[in-house]
């Protein structure tokens, strides 16, 4: 590759600050590459952290962290710049082939010139002629190259000296006087630079071609890399799932395995003590058996007469004849099991469900504070923008209009126009809120209805305890627990809009098939105080990514 066109590929890589190669890259939130440094240099120095290329505007200082995939293309840019710079000479040398003596007889040596006249290459001794004797000094001379007929007019034999802008072809100069006499006709030399300068832009477009290429291999490995992420991410996470049911699973078949057997142990105990009882009256009737007997043996009346009232009267015996032991009743035994287990399953499911998903979305956390500019005057922000609450007060404060003028309203800051965005609210305390994402053409003066053909996407309390989506018609919510973090998530391509239990961790309500084509801000409404009842303050909390 040659000095300019590596040059003009360098283009891809130049911050355009210092127009030079970028010297640890970073990317502003308008999708711009500059180096560090000096797009630092360039907001200490200016009152608004303003873009150099699309001069877009930022609220706020944007934190700015190293890109790895241009940082790495660059270094690889360096790496191969140095690698062709350092062959480059020994290439160009390599792709001259040596073209040999046509007079040499044997051994042909290196050819030193080629005559045009002759259509002969000589070697430094046969050259000799053409540069002392006169009539062979007129002939023209060149670098040696091979086939030196296609060098010459077919027609007249003459060399190909001049070139017909016109036909497009190479002629001589008697092809110039007559079939091209009327063409635009300019030597060989004035047309090679035009056509050299041509194909060094064409060079310089091969390479940039190339470089854009290789920058999508590395886009798309990157892209790869980050499905693979995903993808072992999605495993584990399926994986803990699996396990958790399958534990749960497990120890419902124990407890049912125990149940049966608690069961079995109660019937053989049971039959033990009825048999350990029979033993026992068995024994004294036994004894009773013997002592008849040997009275019958007797022959003394008198003893007999005297013993017979204690044999003959009753033993303490039971009526055994209505007793037995019945094997236990398994009836519904496991289907009750597995009805609970069913619940329970259900329960874990959706626990470990809402935590996967929970944790899933986090990953897309934004930091957003409170934008003071569209706060109804009556609404105290903390100095960092993360609090807010209805102060009861109304401020003079400019009526400007991105400002909420009757509800007790305000927005976050920045917007979003793209990609996927979460946050987490508390609302620990409060008997009354909204939360959700509103468009930046909503209206923000007077009476506003909260709906998605309004612009809103969002989610309130009343009351301490009745919960809605503010759909289309509404959607009553029903909650097992009254949350005290709300997390919003957004899909902006996929037009989605949901929020999350963050402690218990569970799904809330889904707005899906949204249509979003313009900025949106998140949306915060902490309502009125209700003479303190409802004085807690609306946080922005930071968010602690579920393990």
């Amino acid at each position: 590759m040659s000095a300019a066109s590596c040059l003009r590929s360098e283009d891809q890589f130049l911050c355009s600050i210092c127009q030079d190669v970028f010297t640890d890259p970073v990317t502003t939130p308008c999708g711009h590459n500059f180096c560090k440094n000096c797009i630092t240099e360039h907001w200490n120095s200016n009152d608004q952290y303003l873009c150099p290329m699309c001069k877009k505007v930022f609220n706020t200082r944007p934190e700015l962290h190293i890109n790895t995939f241009i940082s790495e293309m660059v270094s690889r840019f360096r790496q191969e710049a140095q690698q062709k710079a350092s062959s480059s000479s020994s290439e160009q040398q390599a792709a001259k082939p040596e073209v040999p003596c046509d007079v040499c007889t044997g051994t042909k040596l290196k050819a030193l010139k080629s005559c045009l006249v002759c259509l002969t290459s000589y070697c430094e001794t046969h050259l000799e002629p053409h540069l002392t004797m006169s009539g062979l000094k007129r002939h023209q001379l060149m670098d040696p190259v091979e086939n030196l007929e296609d060098r010459m007019c077919m027609k007249h034999n003459k060399p190909l000296e001049l070139f017909c802008k016109t036909d497009q072809t190479c002629v001589c100069v008697l092809c110039s006087v007559l079939d091209h006499k009327t063409h635009d006709v300019v030597p060989l030399e004035e047309e090679y630079e035009g056509k050299k300068a041509e194909l060094g832009k064409t060079e310089a477009e091969i390479q940039q071609m190339i470089q854009k290429r290789q920058l999508k291999i590395q886009e798309i490995k990157h892209s790869v890399d980050l499905s693979k992420e995903a993808t072992d991410r999605e495993k584990a996470e399926g994986v803990q799932v699996f396990i958790a049911l399958k534990e749960s699973v497990e120890r419902s078949l124990n407890e049912l395995i125990e149940t049966i057997e608690e069961k079995q142990r109660t019937t053989e105990k049971q039959a033990e003590d009825f048999i350990k009882e029979l033993e026992q009256e068995i024994s004294e009737l036994m004894k009773r058996s013997s002592e008849v007997k040997q009275l019958l043996l007797s022959e003394d009346h008198l003893h007999l007469l005297q013993n017979f009232p204690s044999l003959k009267a009753a033993l303490p015996t039971k009526d055994w004849t209505e007793v037995s032991v019945h094997p236990p009743s398994y009836e519904g035994t496991v289907v009750r099991a597995v009805t609970q287990l069913e619940e329970t399953l259900s329960k874990e499911m959706k626990k470990l469900l809402g935590e996967a998903e929970l944790k899933r979305v986090q990953q897309y956390a934004v930091d957003v504070t409170f934008d003071p500019d569209t706060a109804h005057p009556h609404l105290i922000l903390s100095d960092d923008g993360k609090r807010v609450n209805d102060g009861d007060v109304e401020k003079n404060l400019p009526d400007n209009p991105e400002r909420f003028s009757d509800c007790i309203n305000v927005l976050g800051k920045p917007s979003f126009t793209s990609g996927r965005f979460y946050l987490e609210v508390q609302v620990k305390g409060k008997t009354d809120w909204d939360l959700g994402v509103a468009r930046e053409s909503i209206n923000r003066k007077g009476e506003i209805v909260a709906s998605p053909e309004d612009g809103y996407w969002t989610i309130r309390l009343r009351n301490g305890h009745e919960y809605k989506a503010r759909n289309d018609p509404p959607v009553i919510l029903s909650l097992k627990s009254q949350p005290q973090k709300v997390g919003v998530f957004v899909d902006y391509e996929e037009g989605r809009v949901s929020f999350y239990d963050v402690d218990a961790p569970a799904l809330i309500y889904t707005f899906t098939g949204c249509s979003f084509t313009e900025k949106l801000y998140l949306f915060f409404s902490p309502c009125p105080n209700k003479g303190g009842k409802n004085s807690a303050p609306l946080i922005i909390c930071p968010v602690n990514q579920t393990e």
